[in-house]
């Protein structure tokens, strides 16, 4: 279940991420409840059904119901967010970026957990999600608490193994290699 049996559904052309799942998921300067939401988040975001049940089902053994619930709140709002500042950095129009978004996102100020494992939440589907406006203000947020580059880049490298591991399985299931 979970990490062990992702590692198994790896083909072997992507041994290096059975490796890397394995290692971002064991030593981590992120603190167990920061490490099982960034999972959750990320396996989230990643929108992938096999990594999804698998990741999610080890981070409830991990997770309290008040995180797993604000992991699938940040996942929930990135995926607004991102899309949202995300178009806004590229239109050429800055006038956008002046007018109110007008979107809800109460959640942010009082997202049930302690501010800094929302934000790395945050972050991390930020990450999969693709939006450097996002990544900036939760990075800055993160940096302003008083974290430190390190775990800012463990959370970072949490999101990018779990996203290419949905990745990879997905494509793998739907299209086993051949060679």
């Amino acid at each position: 279940m979970g990490v062990a049996r992702l590692r198994e559904l790896l083909p072997d052309y992507a041994k290096d991420l059975r490796l890397n799942l394995g290692s971002v998921t064991s030593q981590s300067q992120l603190n167990n409840q920061q490490l099982w939401g960034t999972v959750l988040t990320s396996a989230i975001a990643s929108r992938g059904a096999t990594t999804l049940t698998e990741l999610e089902a080890e981070a409830l053994e991990h997770l309290s119901p008040e995180a797993a619930k604000a992991a699938r709140t940040a996942a929930a709002l990135m995926a607004m967010n991102n899309v949202y500042y995300r178009t806004l950095h590229l239109l050429e129009d800055k006038e956008y970026s002046r007018m109110r978004a007008g979107l809800r996102m109460n959640a942010i100020a009082n997202p049930g957990v302690d501010k800094v494992d929302f934000e790395l939440w945050s972050l991390a589907a930020s990450a999969v999600n693709g939006c450097g406006m996002c990544l900036t203000a939760h990075e800055h947020e993160l940096r302003g608490r008083g974290v430190s580059r390190e775990v800012i880049q463990d959370a970072i490298r949490v999101a990018s193994v779990v996203h290419a591991v949905a990745v990879t399985i997905e494509s793998h299931e739907q299209v086993p290699a051949t060679a």
